[in-house]
Formats: structure tokens, sequence, C-alpha cells
């Protein structure tokens, strides 16, 4: 019998780790779909419109959920003004998204958003002073060199607006920093409760001057389905960080350039071009090989890595 027990805790765990990396793929999907729903709204209504459904939805059920589990602890901060500012960064960095997917493919944008960790790799040797072997900075140039050939001169996504993608890898990278410092201190659903408060309010300061009445019952189905994907995406990833480790899950991460790709096929019958698949596989591949060897440099060095605080909170976007 005793023979038995650590076999069913081994297989307890495993179950544990495929429950995570389901749930991981799931969140990554509800992404994908709701970069895909936004691109939809912004064909005939404003962006700050399904960016505001996006927002309330999160804030209302996250404390329709969390606010009888948790009580008034919710509530609980020691740094409300880096709980404000957090929730600002988050909601630039949607809008920016939001106006990315308007102007260009949804799996071309989502290639060049991932090079967000490799953007915090840089951020961390230049001002923090950790240090990055040479191999990790060879991957930071291969994801900025797949960048560049997404983006490249010549090609039908270069113009002015290629600067709002990479606007909102600079916002989504200051915000994963500023998250991997508050992690230490703060509660994460009260960090997620915030967000979704400070989103929304944000966004409906604007709503008088923007507020167009949906007209038709697809266009209402699909602000609703942009607020439920946001919501069950984030339920869901935070769900898989407490269920499998950050090392299996981070490198899972790049699977939603597949996941936006396939959604830009069947939505709008667009598929990238020789040049574009290259520059996502270089992304793709540089990304997921930095973070596992973030990752397991952590677990050789406990101590001190800024990084992996980054790495093993949920990626919100």
């Amino acid at each position: 019998m005793s023979s038995e027990h650590p076999k069913t805790l081994r297989i307890e765990k495993q179950a544990g780790v495929l429950g995570g990396m389901l749930l991981g793929l799931t969140a990554l999907a509800c992404f994908a779909t709701l970069d895909t729903s936004a691109k939809v709204v912004a064909l005939t209504l404003p962006v700050l419109l399904g960016l505001w459904f996006r927002y309330i939805f999160q804030a209302v059920l996250t404390t329709v959920v969390m606010l009888p589990q948790r009580g008034r602890t919710i509530f609980h901060t020691r740094h409300l003004g880096l709980q404000m500012l957090r929730g600002v960064l988050l909601a630039v960095t949607s809008l920016l998204t939001f106006l990315s997917v308007k102007y260009m493919p949804v799996g071309e944008f989502t290639a060049i958003a991932m090079i967000a960790p490799l953007v915090v790799t840089l951020l961390a040797a230049s001002l923090l002073g950790e240090h990055v072997s040479r191999l990790r900075w060879t991957l930071v140039a291969g994801g900025f060199i797949g960048t560049l050939i997404i983006i490249r001169p010549g090609g039908e996504l270069f113009g002015w607006h290629v600067l709002l993608p990479l606007t909102q890898v600079a916002t989504h990278s200051a915000f994963q920093i500023l998250t991997g410092k508050m992690v230490k201190t703060e509660d994460a659903v009260t960090m997620h409760f915030y967000t979704g408060w400070v989103g929304a309010v944000l966004a409906s300061l604007a709503l008088p001057f923007i507020w167009v009445t949906p007209q038709t019952l697809p266009e209402w189905t699909v602000l609703v389905l942009m607020g439920l994907m946001g919501t069950i995406g984030h339920f869901a990833l935070i769900q898989a960080y407490r269920r499998a480790p950050a090392s299996t899950l981070m490198p899972l991460m790049y699977v939603q350039i597949a996941f936006a790709m396939f959604a830009g096929w069947i939505v709008f019958g667009h598929f990238a071009d020789g040049w574009g698949l290259l520059g996502m596989l270089l992304i793709a591949g540089c990304g997921a090989t930095s973070a596992w060897l973030a990752l397991r440099e952590k677990q050789a060095q406990p101590a001190k890595d800024f990084q992996t605080s980054v790495l093993r909170e949920p990626m919100e976007v």
C-alpha cells in the first residue's frame, strides 16, 4: 500500500500539470479571440467602445466572483498608487492593442507584441544590472530581428501604424516590470481587481464622447464576446499558474501567435507571407527559449533574478 502512495501522488501531480497546460492554452485561445473580436468591432464601432466593454466585464465579474470570497480584504493594498499606475499602464496597453489590430493582421501584431519579455530582459540588464548570458543576448537580438522582418520596409505592413505595436511593447514591458516588483508584497487577486476597475473607470470617462449604440445583433454579440474572452482568459491563466510550474507554461505562451494566425485566417482570410512567417518563428523560438533559460537560471540561483519574478506572473494583455 505504501509503495503505491508515491505513485498516486505523482499521477495526481502530472494530472495537475496537464490541467494547468490546458487552462493556459484555453487562456491563449481566449486572448486571440479577444484581439480578433477587437478588429471586427473596429470595422463599424469606435475602438474605445470595445475597450469599455472589455474592462467593464472584467471589473464587474471579478467583483461578483471574488468579493463574496475575499470580503473587504480584496481592497487591501500596501501601494495604492502603484495599483493605479499598473491599471493605467494596462489600459494604455489594451488601447494600443486594439488600435494595432485595427490597422494590421492579428497574427503579425501578436508576434510583435510577444517580444515584450525580451525587452524586459534588455531592461533588467541595462537598468537593474542583472547578469544576462551571451546566449540570452543572442535570443533577444533574434527576437528583434524577427520583428524587423515582419515590419520590413517595402512590406505590406510597413507604415506609420507599425509605431502602434512597438509602443504597445514599451507600455507592456513597463507593466510587466511594475508587476514583477509588486508581486513581492501584493495579492494577485487584489491586483487583478484594481486593474479591472482602473481600466473600466478610464474607459468610462471617454464613453460620453464616443458612445455609438450598436445597431445589429452581431455587433452586440461581438462586444459581449470581447468582455467574456478577456475575463475568462485572465481567470484561466491565473488558475493555470496555480496548477503548473512557470517553466512548463511560459514556452506555451507563444502558441498564442498560432491561435491568432488561425483566427485571422478564419475571420478575415489573411495568412502571413513567407517573410512574415519567418519573423514569427524567430520571435516565438527566441522568446520561448529565453523564458525557459531564465526560469532554469532562477532554479539554479533562486536568491536574485528580477526577470523570472515577471515571468512567473500571468501575462495580461
